[in-house]
């Protein structure tokens, strides 16, 4: 398998990793004393675009792929951001696309543009009492019963 960039995406890397030189490591070693949502890294991205790389063109993203998207997260984690700069995108990027698969038109039209410019910050909820954040030891499940879940 050929793994070499083609042009476009050396182009997108380059681009990406022109954003996260603004935050540098002084910047995340502050961000992990203090804490907080790294609010302008996030803004950053939305500004120049980035939020929308794995979206659909009709919903105001760039229309490229996945792996556009991971190209993208693998240069700012590679930045000095780490896990606390992909993070604070990830879910803007990755997380709505069940959306994108099986939302109906007005689902698509309340949540995708907003992410895409960064007005809505995407977040992930994972706990269950006994099991905190241990995913694999969670017991909720849902289970399909004609056209809805239990």
């Amino acid at each position: 398998m050929n793994f070499s960039l083609t042009e476009d995406l050396r182009t997108i890397r380059a681009a990406i990793e022109k954003i996260c030189a603004q935050f540098d490591d002084a910047y995340w070693l502050k961000k992990d004393r203090e804490g907080g949502f790294p609010a302008d890294f996030h803004a950053a991205f939305a500004r120049d675009g980035w939020l929308g790389i794995a979206m659909p063109q009709e919903d105001g993203g760039a229309g490229l792929g996945i792996t556009e998207a991971a190209l993208m997260m693998q240069a700012v984690s590679e930045s000095g951001a780490g896990f606390s700069g992909a993070s604070a995108l990830h879910m803007n990027i990755f997380g709505l696309h069940p959306v994108v698969v099986f939302g109906n038109d007005a689902q698509k039209q309340r949540w995708l543009p907003g992410m895409v410019t960064g007005e809505i910050i995407g977040a992930l909820g994972m706990t269950e009492p006994g099991a905190g954040s241990d995913i694999a030891g969670m017991g909720t499940s849902a289970i399909k019963d004609g056209d809805t879940y239990i």
